[in-house]
């Protein structure tokens, strides 16, 4: 699914942010907002904000936001030796082999606006 970029992880960037404490993450911390490809059923709905961190080592099933083709998607990785296979999180269930340099951060938090 496609994510959009937010900016940095700071104070007032998105009203799903509020009241969580932003010091339990690293300064290389930025979010995301899921697209409407998410729907509105799932563990991950459209309107989510996920807080990223592009410091952290990317590992075998892990969250993580992915440039491919000139777009930032959501996927869960499944490591093969030096490379990862990304396997979307909604939609089509197309796999793609990515390389390190296609990943731009793992997912560490996950925040919705309104509770469902």
């Amino acid at each position: 699914m496609r994510v959009n970029y937010l900016g940095p992880l700071r104070e007032g960037i998105h009203p799903a942010m509020d009241g969580l404490n932003l010091k339990q993450f690293k300064a290389g911390c930025y979010l995301v907002e899921v697209s409407s490809e998410a729907g509105v059923d799932g563990p991950i709905i459209e309107g989510d904000v996920l807080v990223v961190d592009e410091s952290r080592p990317v590992g075998h099933a892990d969250l993580v936001v992915a440039e491919l083709d000139g777009e930032q998607r959501l996927y869960q990785t499944h490591r093969i030796g030096g490379a990862y296979r990304l396997l979307p999180t909604a939609g089509p269930r197309h796999s793609v082999i990515a390389r390190i340099s296609d990943l731009r951060g793992v997912v560490v938090s996950q925040a919705r606006r309104y509770a469902v």
